[in-house]
């Protein structure tokens, strides 16, 4: 049976009306706003943290737009407030830089209500083809919509989302006759509306209706990601400090945190369990999931309260984030050196002492990898298990590492160095590879069991995702290196809004508008908006980035016969 939340008091906000509420501000403001970023003044391997806020926040910041009545629209600064006064219609300058108004409108328009209150952004607004989960308000989509409206002053929407959210948690979820972890959060939920009846429902999706029933692990992380990040941006501590988030982060946690049989602090999950959601040999031990865990766990540290439970759980993350940022950055790290100590490994090593702790075969190591490192760079591989290392390349794992400090400085300007020297492959003109290299013929019927949507460079199997733009920006910002970011963005303005917005792009360079991609794609509506924003003001990172924790830096011994 699915999951329902029900009301009798519906009025349900008309999304065509507001659409259609469009901005009216004054031609100079909105000229200000619109303008090409101006140049910020940081050194190209200097990271962020190394940087107060102050000295990147931009010479007078322009402040943010949002439209909210008929005639006039709040002004906010850059700390989220009003400044009283109200600007007359304006179309002028609109017209001169139409691509931010229009993505604007765009994600206003994708806005979901319910009992009045805007609860989430909608997946999709493409009315040419069938809606399947499109017209539903997903968790790890709502990410970036909500990180724009944090930084146009708008927290109610990310409010209203967090405990709708963390109230579905504390329903039954149930896949046919098992009964899922009382920490799991929904990968999506829907609002219906019965006219009729005057009522509304809401239905949630915990994995039961998923493509091969996988529950969403990334959908608890971002949500303790986004509660960090709204505490940081408001200043509002007093939501995370409710007993009922307190205990739902508690949940989470204890899904990931049980003990068990593993022999390595990262956290195994099936295939599908997280943005990649169809069969794509990411099974195991995935960067992506490994980058979030870790960020959470993070996040976590600055949310939970530390007395009785919530101390004892502080003490078990501080304990895991020791272990797993040795593991990460030991094992799954990749550079020219570490490459050329694979290719030499030897095998059936059996002591303390192997080198080749994951009995990995040097033969296995496939010949694109070799061309695709560059002589300075390095990246965090998609997977480590035993016996087995994927290669691939996957952005928003190595995205995340830099934001969450899983990355060392050192490693996050490594980052920034394969992405500059193979921008091509990994940018092209379309950003940004979800992963690469994609898989091909024998390999691709092998591993996605001949999946006709994740076919050669297309969807997720190496297809251009315009969402991935703001975590490129984010990292790239806290690497120090914004013009990367600036020449991403400029790229992805000739196309977006031509394209209407879609969910991705195919082909090797990404030139094609993606053969199933849905049109007016919210998530690559705020994903351009949040890195616009984030670049012209480079303070609003902070709510997105952790600082490194001294800590958390022993030196790396893999064994006393490391050296070969």
């Amino acid at each position: 049976m699915p999951n329902l939340e029900g009301s009798h008091n519906g009025n349900v906000k008309n999304q065509d009306s507001s659409a259609s509420s469009l901005f009216e501000i004054g031609e100079s403001d909105l000229c200000r706003l619109l303008e090409r970023p101006r140049h910020v003044n940081i050194e190209r391997k200097r990271s962020f943290d190394e940087r107060s806020f102050s000295e990147l926040s931009i010479t007078s910041p322009p402040r943010q737009f949002y439209k909210n009545s008929e005639n006039s629209s709040r002004v906010f600064d850059n700390f989220g407030s009003m400044s009283g006064r109200s600007t007359p219609r304006s179309f002028t300058c609109v017209e001169a830089h139409p691509i931010v108004a229009e993505a604007w409108v765009a994600l206003q328009r994708s806005i979901v209500s319910f009992r009045g209150q805007p609860v989430g952004t909608i997946a999709a607004l493409d009315h040419s083809t069938e809606e399947l989960n499109y017209d539903q308000v997903f968790v790890r989509d709502f990410v970036p919509s909500a990180l724009a409206f944090l930084m146009n002053g708008e927290p109610e929407i990310v409010k209203n989302f967090l405990l709708k959210t963390l109230r579905l948690q504390s329903w039954e979820k149930k896949v046919d006759n098992f009964t899922l972890g009382a920490g799991v959060m929904p990968a999506s939920f829907k609002v219906l509306h019965d006219p009729s009846r005057n009522s509304e429902t809401i239905i949630a999706d915990f994995g039961e209706s998923a493509i091969g029933r996988v529950a969403p692990v990334d959908s608890g992380f971002w949500w303790i990601i986004l509660l960090r990040a709204y505490t940081k941006s408001t200043g509002d501590t007093s939501l995370a400090e409710r007993p009922e988030c307190q205990r739902g982060i508690s949940l989470i946690l204890t899904l990931c945190l049980s003990e068990g049989f593993d022999t390595f602090p990262t956290l195994l999950c099936a295939d599908g369990c997280s943005m990649i959601d169809r069969r794509m040999g990411v099974y195991g031990y995935p960067i992506e999931i490994q980058a979030l865990f870790f960020m959470a766990l993070r996040c976590a540290l600055q949310l939970l309260k530390q007395d009785g439970e919530g101390k004892d759980c502080v003490d078990r993350i501080s304990k895991r984030l020791h272990a797993l940022s040795y593991h990460m950055r030991s094992y799954f790290w990749l550079d020219i050196k570490q490459l050329n100590d694979i290719y030499r490994y030897k095998t059936e090593e059996y002591s303390h002492t192997a080198v080749n702790k994951f009995n990995v075969m040097p033969d296995s190591l496939p010949d694109w990898v070799f061309d695709f490192m560059p002589k300075h760079g390095g990246y965090f591989i998609g997977n480590v298990s035993p016996a087995r290392m994927d290669f691939r390349w996957f952005c928003l794992g190595n995205c995340v590492a830099i934001l969450s400090s899983l990355a060392t400085p050192e490693q996050a300007s490594a980052i920034m160095d394969l992405i500059e020297s193979r921008w091509d492959e990994l940018v092209g003109e379309m950003p940004l590879k979800i992963c690469y290299p994609s898989m091909e013929n024998h390999e691709w019927r092998i591993v996605t069991g001949c999946d006709p949507k994740n076919t050669n460079w297309s969807y997720h199997n190496g297809g251009s995702w315009p969402v991935l733009l703001w975590l490129l920006t984010a990292a790239c910002i806290k690497s120090g290196r914004p013009q990367l970011a600036r020449r991403a963005i400029e790229l992805a303005e000739v196309r977006l809004l031509k394209d209407h917005w879609p969910e991705y792009y195919d082909g090797k360079l990404g030139r094609y508008v993606g053969k199933q991609a849905r049109k007016n794609q919210t998530w690559s509506i705020a994903g351009y908006l949040v890195a616009k924003m984030m670049l012209e003001d480079p303070s609003h990172l902070g709510m997105i980035s952790l600082e490194e924790d001294k800590q958390m830096k022993p030196q790396m011994k893999r064994s006393a016969s490391w050296t070969c």
